[in-house]
Parts: structure tokens; C-alpha cells; sequence
């Protein structure tokens, strides 16, 4: 016996797929079809993370910096240089002097005369680099701790013994190449009457240095005023040991702890002379 066929429901649920033309089944089927394989690609996109540059650095979207791994600012294009000195790699060539003279500092020997003079297009004040190499040369630490010279800054190049110069990585170079020293835009140098300290130096000491930048600038003016007060090269006494001023500390420490002065408690501190240096 053949049972009944159920009865169908009235309204919308009475459609059947069956109900239409096959062609308009058949292209109903393909935008289903579609519709699932969008929903599936956009699915997989929104689960697969971004792929990183191939140079290991991602774009930091909200500041515009370039980061590593670490999210480091990087120091490549782009990157925030807010946490680093700037400075222009050449200036003019044309230097302007620090205004006025000091107070002569010490309490024995002859007076040597020097003056300060700053690189036009560096954005350094010569007052202010000649306020700190005053302060220098005047610490009981310093030279004048020999009680065999006295120091002086004067304004008139006639009136000075020595000059120096704060110039670009790319004048100080130059300048010093013009005495047949080798700095490659890296180090300061002494030529007779002339202690050039390379601004990039200045702002940035070097890298590992172990110390606070006041104190490299404090050695770097020592270093070089000491060349043009006939003092040479020396080597660290040890590991552990302060390095002489004479040292060559820009190069590197080789296991001494950086040091500023000539004159540690009291006493004058050296190391071994290193000829031909």
C-alpha cells in the first residue's frame, strides 16, 4: 500500500530547488560555488600573518620608523635619529673664532697662548666648544698639573701658540692629510700649531668607549694638546688599567678602563712609549 504524500507547507518553506528550470539550477549552483570559495580565501587572509621584508626589518606604521626583529630603531633610511647627534659630514672650510681671553691657568712655567675656533655649517657654538676646552686644559688633572706651563686662551690668531679647531670629518681630513696624516674622516690629529678635533668624534665619541661622552671629550682634547705639548704615544699599562691620555683610546682601550687625564691622584700617570706612532 502506498502511503499518503506528505502534505507540503504554505508560504516561503513550500520552495524547492527542485521546484525551478534546471538552467536556473545550474547557475543558482555556480554563485553558490562562488560565494564559498570568496568566503574561503578571505577566511585564509585574515589567519595568515603579514610576511616580513626579506631584509628583517618591519615598517613601523605609527611612527614611520624602520625596526628589526626587536623592534630596535634601525639607522637606515627613515630611521628616528632622535637618540643620536647629527652633524653635517663638511662644512665651509671657514672657521670662526671663540670671542675673548681667559684667565691664564697654573701656577708655574711659561704661558703657552692658544686659540678655539669652530667650522662655519657645523651648528656649533665657538663660545660653548671653547668654554669646555678652557675647562679641560684647566682641571688640576690636566697638563698644568706638570707645574712646568700655564695655559692661556686668547681671541687674535698673532697673540695664540696653537689653534684648535673644531672641523667636519671631511676638513678635518683634509687638514690633516695636508701634514701627511691619515685620519680617513675617523680621527682628530695634531700638526704643528694645530689641534683638530673631528666633530663627528666630538658628538659621538666611539663605539664600546666604557665611559660617558664628557670624558672622551675631555681626553680627546688632552690626547692632541698633549702631541703639541711633545708628549707621544703610549701603550696600556694592563688589563684593568686606566689608559694613559697618550694612549691611542679612539682605536680602542685593549683591556685598559678609559681615562681623560695625564695626571691620575696627583701623580703623573704613564705608560709605555710606542715609537713610530
Amino acid at each position: 500500500m502506498t502511503p499518503p504524500s506528505p502534505k507540503l507547507p504554505s508560504g516561503p518553506a513550500r520552495w524547492r530547488l527542485s521546484a525551478l528550470p534546471r538552467n536556473r539550477r545550474v547557475v543558482l549552483f555556480g554563485v553558490l560555488l562562488l560565494l564559498a570559495a570568496t568566503t574561503a580565501v578571505t577566511l585564509a587572509r585574515a589567519a595568515t600573518p603579514a610576511t616580513a621584508p626579506a631584509n628583517g626589518q618591519a615598517t613601523d606604521q605609527a611612527n614611520g620608523r624602520a625596526t628589526d626583529e626587536q623592534g630596535r630603531v634601525s639607522r637606515g633610511a627613515g630611521a628616528d635619529e632622535r637618540d643620536r647627534p647629527s652633524y653635517p659630514r663638511t662644512g665651509t672650510g671657514d672657521f670662526t673664532a671663540a670671542p675673548g681671553d681667559s684667565p691664564v691657568r697654573g701656577t708655574e712655567g711659561p704661558v703657552r697662548h692658544y686659540r678655539v675656533a669652530v667650522e662655519q655649517g657645523t651648528g656649533q657654538d665657538a663660545a660653548a666648544f671653547a668654554a669646555t676646552v678652557d675647562e679641560v686644559l684647566a682641571d688640576p688633572r690636566s697638563w698644568i698639573a706638570s707645574g712646568e706651563l700655564r695655559v692661556r686662551r686668547v681671541a687674535q690668531a698673532a697673540d695664540a701658540d696653537f689653534t684648535v679647531y673644531l672641523a667636519t670629518p671631511a676638513t678635518s681630513e683634509r687638514m690633516c692629510a695636508e701634514g701627511g696624516l691619515s685620519t680617513e674622516g675617523y680621527t682628530s690629529c695634531q700638526l704643528p700649531g694645530q689641534v683638530i678635533i673631528n666633530l663627528a668624534r666630538w658628538l659621538e665619541a666611539v663605539p664600546d668607549y666604557g665611559a660617558p661622552l664628557e670624558i672622551y671629550r675631555a681626553y680627546v682634547v688632552n690626547h692632541e694638546v698633549g702631541h703639541e705639548f711633545g708628549e707621544g704615544h703610549q701603550a696600556c699599562p694592563g688589563p684593568g688599567e686606566p689608559a694613559p691620555v697618550m694612549q691611542q683610546q679612539t682605536y680602542g682601550l685593549d683591556g685598559c678602563a678609559a681615562n681623560a687625564w695625564p695626571y691620575v691622584d696627583g701623580s703623573r700617570y704613564d705608560g709605555e712609549f710606542v715609537p713610530g706612532t
